[in-house]
Parts: C-alpha cells; structure tokens; sequence
C-alpha cells in the first residue's frame, strides 16, 4: 500500500509542475491563437494558428511598426494578471468558458506621439503615406480620419482595410492590451 500511495504523490507532482509550468510559458513566453476572420488576409488566413512571443508583454515593451500582434480589444478597461491568467488555454478549458470573440490580430501601424491619418483611402504616418504592399487591396475611400497616439498606446490594422474591425474603429491600443507578437 505504501508503494502505491508513492507512486500517486510521484505522479501528483510531476502533473502539478507540469500545469505550473505550463501556466509560466503561456503567460509570459508563448501561447498560441488562432485568427478569427479575414482581416489579416493575405498575410493570415481564417483559422489559421500563430504563436505569439510574450516575453515583450510580460516586460512591456512597445511592439515595432509593422510587426503582427495579438491584442486584447477591450480598450475601455484596464488588464491585470489576473486576465493573462483566467485567459490562459488550460484554466479556460478547466473552468468551462467559451472562446470569446476578445483578441484581434493585426498589424503595427503607430506608436506613441505618432499622427495617423486615413484620407482618400490611404494611411499616412506622421504626415508620410506607408507603403503597404502587405495589404489586401486598396482600401474604400470613406470619411477622412486623423488619430495622435498617446504615450503607452499603439495603433493597429489589419491587412484587409476593408474587412477590419482594428483601431479605425476601437481606438489606440493601450501598450498593455499587446498579448504578445506573432513569431511567424
């Protein structure tokens, strides 16, 4: 009997460290996503996995233009450990909840103190049109917008300008709310 009750406490650790580490690794290594919807396309394809880099999230550190990140598209709400941990893919699948429509992949356009304006359906940075060969197509010409960045914010779009839901529409990105940076 003692025997079996050693080999379960051997087995009992090993899971424990197991889940612990795996909660470390997706919390401030890697973890994967998948991209929901064609707003990345060309570049991302609906359903497709990616792997996000998180060391810079967990260190805070400003992504760069032009790099794909995952954000956390509630701008209206501060994040704390507590989210990367409630998000994290074991304790989700553990505690039942569903996959909530809340990260957005997309693509680096602005960072802080920059101006970004959208006019006659091109992106200018601080006053110079981008040159884009990433995107999808031209994008519709709608009305003409013009953001500045805040300090701690990042501005961000997705590929497909005329089928993205990104900061056009949600605003800057608080430097908190980058999940991590694709490592594809």
């Amino acid at each position: 009997m003692k025997k079996i009750w050693k080999e379960i406490q051997g087995w009992g650790i090993a899971v424990v460290i197991g889940f612990v580490l795996s909660l470390f690794i997706g919390i401030f290594v890697i973890q994967p996503y998948k991209v929901d919807g064609h707003s990345m396309e060309p570049t991302l394809n609906d359903n497709q996995r990616i792997y996000a880099w998180k060391v810079r999230h967990a260190l805070d550190k400003l992504p760069e233009y032009g790099e794909i990140v995952i954000i956390d598209s509630r701008v209206d709400r501060k994040r704390s450990f507590m989210d990367d941990l409630r998000e994290h893919p074991l304790i989700k699948l553990l505690s039942g909840t569903g996959e909530e429509e809340i990260f957005y992949v997309k693509r680096v356009i602005g960072l802080p103190g920059d101006k970004i304006e959208v006019r006659n359906g091109h992106v200018y940075r601080n006053g110079e049109e981008l040159h884009e060969p990433y995107i999808k197509e031209q994008m519709e010409s709608g009305m003409d917008q013009v953001w500045e960045i805040p300090e701690d914010h990042i501005f961000v779009m997705g590929d497909n300008r005329n089928n993205s839901n990104d900061s056009r529409s949600i605003g800057p990105v608080p430097q908190d709310h980058v999940m991590g940076i694709d490592s594809f």
